[in-house]
This record gives structure tokens, sequence and C-alpha cells, in this order.
């Protein structure tokens, strides 16, 4: 968990404005649901290996006895802190149904918490940008959010990204043909979802070691070595096609290539830009998913910059009646690391250095008056040496200076531009 000196905090909040900005645009609404959760909700089996990193509260008034009765250490919580935020959302619709559209289009952005090993790009608490549509079935919800994220990227100045997307019941299909039983699919796929890290040798000698059905193993070694699984053309049809096995859900195929159309379409002002690649292999930890799956990438970096996917089953469990959702995280921490917008265009800020025996009341009706002008405006006591302060100043985005006495009024008041050479 960190601190932000407030140079650094201004350039998080612009590259956030930027993001709600463009998201606003495409027609989301901004939500704010609480920072903790039911413990029960959070450990449902809906946040995948994420569970196992939230942040428990314990119980208020907690006993002995109550320490020596636990089974585990989620006994003694009730809460737990959200370590993500589309549980939250599922609880949010599930509770506020009545209240919102039929398909209602949410933007949350916020912290979110997980007992992570802290190292480069992993931290315990940090923001996340999310999109979701709700109560809409149609792969339409899934072009808007591909189209808003990519819209959001360029409006970053990272122009140039593309998503890769799949869908589960390609995988699970894939699976099948291959000749995996229904019950090892889920840990096939968390073993391929290694696959950019440990390689196709790797994913297959996991797999033999995980003793799941040999010749299933063989005919995934083999379907890895087809020159065409690979070999990523121009998304469309004839790609899906060609890097799948015979026998594919043809309603994935559909849906994947309606969406690839329409955000094609709706990226015509650069037609020749790549923006979607079916990637087969693509699985997104997150066992919620049923439908298509999606990460953001840039040819800048070699890791992802944002995912999401289709999770129609989830909200169901709050609700007690299904509900089509699909989302889009962005990966806030590492847009960060990318991002370099300009400062944007502000009111002057004024530094209002004083002598320390001007009465309170003269400064505070001074400031006032140049904060009804627009500027914003600082009170600094005048040191004897005013350089290094207003070198400060000026690293801060100051703008300009003035001296005041106790006979300074804002007729009289001279400002001077910081950047020029003060009389000590």
């Amino acid at each position: 968990m960190r601190d932000f000196l407030p140079a650094e905090k201004a350039r998080r909040e612009r590259i956030l404005a930027t993001i709600r900005a463009v998201y606003r645009r495409h027609g989301f609404d901004e939500i704010e649901t609480p920072v903790a959760e039911d413990s029960d909700r959070l450990h449902a089996g809906l946040g995948g290996d994420n569970e196992k990193l939230a942040f428990a509260i314990l119980k208020r008034g907690l006993t002995t006895d109550d320490f020596g009765q636990a089974q585990t250490a989620l006994d003694l919580a009730d809460l737990g802190l959200r370590f993500d935020l589309t549980v939250p959302l599922a609880r949010f619709y599930a509770s506020h149904r009545a209240e919102l559209p039929s398909v209602f289009r949410a933007i949350q952005i916020a912290p979110v918490w997980r007992a992570e090993r802290p190292q480069k790009g992993r931290y315990r608490q940090f923001v996340q940008c999310d999109i979701d549509i709700l109560g809409e079935p149609d792969v339409r919800a899934e072009a808007e959010l591909l189209t808003a994220s990519l819209d959001a990227l360029d409006a970053l100045g990272l122009e140039g990204g593309f998503i890769r997307v799949n869908d589960r019941r390609l995988l699970l299909g894939m699976l099948s043909s291959l000749g995996f039983a229904p019950e090892e699919s889920d840990g096939v796929l968390i073993t391929i979802d290694k696959l950019d890290k440990v390689g196709h040798d790797g994913v297959v000698a996991e797999l033999r070691e995980r003793g799941v059905t040999p010749s299933a193993v063989d005919a995934l070694a083999a379907f890895f070595r087809r020159p065409q699984t690979l070999e990523f053309l121009p998304f469309g049809e004839a790609a899906i096609r060609k890097a799948l096995p015979e026998g594919v859900d043809e309603q994935a195929v559909a849906d994947l290539v309606a969406i690839g159309e329409a955000v094609s379409a709706a990226r015509a002002l650069d037609p020749g830009t790549a923006v979607l690649q079916f990637d087969p292999f693509l699985v997104r930890g997150m066992g919620y998913y049923t439908g298509p799956i999606f990460e953001l990438a840039h040819p800048s970096v070699d890791y992802s910059l944002g995912g999401g996917g289709r999770y129609d089953g989830m909200i169901g469990r709050f609700l007690g009646s299904d509900v089509p959702a699909t989302g889009f995280s962005l990966g806030f921490e590492r847009l960060v690391e990318l991002v370099d917008l300009p400062a944007a265009e502000e009111a002057d800020a004024i530094a209002l250095l004083h002598d320390k025996d001007v009465p309170l009341t003269s400064l505070l009706t001074l400031k006032s008056e140049l904060i009804a002008t627009g500027a914003r405006v600082r009170l600094q006591t005048k040191p004897k040496n005013t350089k290094a302060v207003l070198a400060a100043l000026e690293g801060e985005g100051f703008t300009a200076f003035g001296f005041v006495d106790a006979a300074t009024t804002l007729a009289s008041l001279s400002l001077r531009s910081l950047g020029e050479s003060p009389q000590s």
C-alpha cells in the first residue's frame, strides 16, 4: 500500500478523469459500493484464486472461547475488504434492481485490496477501473465494452492497443474434442492459463504430472504443434475456425464474428488497425466467465493492460434469477506506468508570501478576493531567502507570486510570474 505525493496524485487523477470522461460519453453511469462486503459473499466461490487473497475483518466482541472453537480463520470474520469490483457490483444490482434501468451500464473506479506478495506491479491496495453492462444478453454489450475500452486507451495517448478475444464455450469445446473429461476441464484450464509463462512444453509436462487423461494430453501436445494453431490471421470467422478443432460451438463463433464486425465498424476512422485478435488459448483466471472473454494488450509491453468477459451466472447467485452481465476492467496501475498526459490547463495558481505581522483577517480577505476571480491561492509565510520557496512552488504548479505586507490590498497587489529572479 503506497503513499502518493501531490504531483503523482495529480497525475493519477488526470488519468482517471480521462478514463471517466470517455466512459461517460459512451453512456455509462458511475456508482459507488462499500469497501467491505459480507465474508460469506466474498468467499462464495465467485472470485477464483482472489478469494484466497482477501483481507478478513474480525467480528466485534470476540472472546477467547471464540478463538478456541474456530475451525478456520474465516470463522472469526463476518466482513472482508473487497478484492475486486465485480462481486460488489453483483450484490449492488441484486439490492437495487428495481431502481435501475433494464439494461444498466455501470462505471466503478475504486481501490480494492488483496494480500499479495508486494513486488513491482503488484500491490496490496490498487485501483480498478471497471465498466459493466447488466441485463443485455446480446453481444452488442461486448462490442460496446471493447469499443469504449479502446477509446479510453486512445484518449490516454496509447494508440495501437488491441484486444485478444476468446470464448469459454470454445475453450470447453476444444478440451472435449481433445478427449479431456468434463470434470478435468477446470484444472486443465488453470494449467493452460500459464501458457505465456511456461510455454507449450511446460503446460504438457504439468498436465502429465497432474494425471489427467493421457491420450488427451497427447492430443493437446499435437494440437500445439500444428502450424496454424498460433498463426494469427485477421480477426474473423476464418481465423477462428482455423485455430480450433472441428465441431466447435457454432453460436460462440457467430458471437465472436458479430463482435469483431461491430468493433471494426465503430473504429472505421482507423480501418487498417487490427484491434481484435483471436487467441484460442486465452483463458482468464476467473471461473465465473460463461461466454466471450478478452484481454487488452499494447505493443509497448508484454503484459495485459486489462481484461474481462461475460459472467451471466454471477448475479443470479444473489438475486435468485439469472441476469446477463459482461464487464471490462482496465489495469490502472499498469496504465499509470505508461501514460504521460500533459497537465491540464488550469486557472492561475498564486502564492502570497506574507510578512508574519500581517493580520489574519487581511490575509484571508485578500485570498478570498483572488479565489473569487477563479485563481488557486496559497498563503506562505515569507522567509528571509525566498529563492528555495519559489522554486518549490513552481515545481508544485504555481504560476505567480506576490509579496504581501500589512498595507497590501487586491488593488495594490503586484504579481510576478514564477521563474523570474526575485530579490532575496
